[in-house]
């Protein structure tokens, strides 16, 4: 789908009723955008929080994200700033070990008719496998090895692994990611937002 400006786009993303059928909270598709965004945050899908409020990241997910991130909640929600655009834009519902999988459908459907209208984009972190696997050619099989080797991608493009407290072990497990990693990414955020 192609659409002549960025507010016609976002209107009809929010409208949007894909896969209503299978969403068993109802559709309520969470997104941030403007056309002078610099950094692109795409995320995995919102939880039952921001179902729940229309507010991307807003959960513990989201505050560690913006510490590894070094903003301010206020700057996290300029769309001037961070256009936030999850692989799938509506809440999964539950799974059995977490929230199910994000609607195969979004990515395919909205992604390129929205980040065409954000020409300003010059940093975009790829939050977990699903946006990794979606974006990243001949990416390594695991989020670990993929995270591993951001350099590949950087500086104007990070993988990330999703900054969940449910991942509190992970990162235990994998200091290198705050040590190196993090720095680099805030580096370059901090960059694109001067």
């Amino acid at each position: 789908m192609t659409f002549p400006d960025l507010d016609t786009a976002l209107s009809a993303a929010r409208e949007c009723r894909l896969c209503q059928h299978w969403l068993a909270d109802g559709p309520r598709p969470v997104i941030q955008a403007s056309p002078h965004a610099r950094v692109l945050i795409i995320g995995q899908a919102p939880g039952r929080r921001v179902h729940e409020s229309g507010l991307p990241f807003n959960d513990p997910s989201g505050d560690r994200l913006r510490k590894w991130l070094g903003v301010t909640r206020d700057q996290f929600y300029q769309p001037d700033l961070f256009a936030i655009m999850p692989m799938g834009l509506c809440y999964p519902g539950k799974g059995k070990s977490g929230d199910l999988p994000p609607a195969r459908i979004c990515a395919p459907v909205w992604h390129q008719a929205i980040k065409a209208h954000l020409p300003q984009i010059s940093v975009t972190l790829l939050i977990g496998q699903y946006a990794q696997q979606y974006y990243l050619a001949n990416k390594p099989k695991t989020l670990t090895e993929t995270v591993k080797q951001w350099q590949q991608w950087a500086p104007h493009t990070f993988a990330l692994p999703h900054p969940s407290p449910r991942n509190t072990l992970w990162l235990r497990r994998n200091l290198w990611f705050e040590e190196e990693v993090v720095p680099a990414i805030r580096h370059q955020v901090q960059q694109a937002l001067q």
